[in-house]
């Protein structure tokens, strides 16, 4: 079982930086694939990136490709998501998800935080 608590969301102007922390707790958590997915209202939710057990694959949305770079700290128990050069079509909550395997898709995930706001405005 691995319980996961997102923090770092906020508002910022198009353009700037965020960054998104994701603290899990378990003794498993290195033996887990992370990966961070976004929703927006009225809409899927979606893949962002993720991010293998060792750190050693990471894999991205097109939409965030050069300007997103996810990490682990595997002493700490926590997953980052930097993101950089935001638009205003990022606005979304942002979701991190523990799971077995490196894929885009919420269903390869089994664990999920409650998700953190993430507000661009233009």
């Amino acid at each position: 079982q691995v319980q996961l608590v997102e923090s770092g969301g906020g508002l910022v102007q198009a353009g700037g930086s965020l960054r998104l922390s994701c603290a899990a707790s378990g003794r498993t958590f290195s033996s887990y694939a992370m990966g961070w997915f976004r929703q927006a209202p009225g809409k899927e939710r979606d893949f962002v990136a993720a991010i293998s057990w060792s750190g050693g694959s990471t894999y991205y949305a097109d939409s965030v490709k050069g300007r997103f770079t996810i990490s682990r700290d595997n002493a700490k128990n926590t997953v980052y998501l930097q993101m950089n050069s935001l638009k205003p079509e990022d606005t979304a909550v942002y979701y991190c998800a523990a799971g077995g395997t490196i894929l885009a898709t919420p269903k390869a995930f089994d664990y999920w935080g409650q998700g953190t706001q993430v507000t661009v405005s233009s």
